[in-house]
């Protein structure tokens, strides 16, 4: 009977870590910082956003100059950001979610990840390319 008990809370436990919910986090004003210390133009910038997002399976969608909407499907979760930019920084902001349990203020915490990853990403794209 304990062993039994013992299973049980580890499988509720992993169900409890696995669900877990955190404020959603948004990137506002990330620099655009470049190896050469020089401002790149927006085209640049445009095309290092987008082939970070990419790299890491996000679907990018240039809306118009300094405007992309970014969306990540992985089974049966879907994650969809505004990304805001302009030559010098870079804003992500929460734009849409499915299966994510978003209620307005949390999310799932593995958006927050998604999140910050592209954030990394752009960044590491933005200084290595320019």
């Amino acid at each position: 009977m304990l062993k039994k008990n013992i299973i049980l809370l580890i499988l509720l436990s992993i169900f409890i870590i696995g669900c877990r919910t955190a404020p959603v986090v948004a990137i506002t004003d990330a620099p655009i910082n470049t190896e050469s210390g020089k401002t790149p133009p927006l085209s640049a910038v445009t095309h290092d956003i987008i082939q970070a997002g990419i790299a890491l399976g996000w679907q990018m969608k240039k809306v118009q100059p300094g405007y992309i909407i970014a969306t990540l499907n992985l089974r049966k979760h879907m994650a969809q950001v505004d990304i805001n930019y302009s030559r010098t920084k870079y804003s992500i902001f929460y734009k849409d979610s499915h299966e994510m349990r978003y209620d307005g203020t949390n999310i799932h915490a593995n958006y927050n990840s998604w999140v910050q990853n592209l954030e990394k990403k752009i960044s590491a794209y933005a200084y290595s390319n320019n």
